[in-house]
């Protein structure tokens, strides 16, 4: 719940700033590793949003992928967990270099 009122802060200090007062859709980019249950994400915003300058408006999820750097084998490979091993040599030191972020990337706005 904490993160979808956020994201209205978010949205409510971009219209103050840019002078709209309707927002009909969002687009959020949700990171893979970033620990974000999708669902409840949407199941919040609509809940947050009523009767808000966002409320009705559509959340529209980007999921963006895992990535992390593998100090064993030096490549960067694609990571389903935090703490998994790497695909390529099965090691686990990994450093997590993507796919942990959350971030309103588009609003589309009267």
């Amino acid at each position: 719940m904490a993160l979808a009122e956020g994201v209205l802060q978010l949205i409510e200090d971009a219209a103050r700033e840019q002078d709209f007062v309707r927002v009909s859709a969002v687009w959020l980019e949700i990171g893979q590793l970033s620990g974000v249950e999708v669902e409840a994400m949407k199941f919040c915003f609509d809940a947050v949003t009523r009767d808000s300058i966002a409320a009705g408006a559509t959340l529209e999820i980007i999921a963006v992928p895992g990535t992390g750097w593998c100090m064993a084998c030096a490549r960067t490979v694609p990571m389903a967990e935090v703490f998994g091993a790497c695909p390529q040599c099965g090691g686990y030191q990994m450093q997590v270099t993507g796919g942990t972020e959350m971030r309103v990337k588009e609003l589309e706005v009267a």
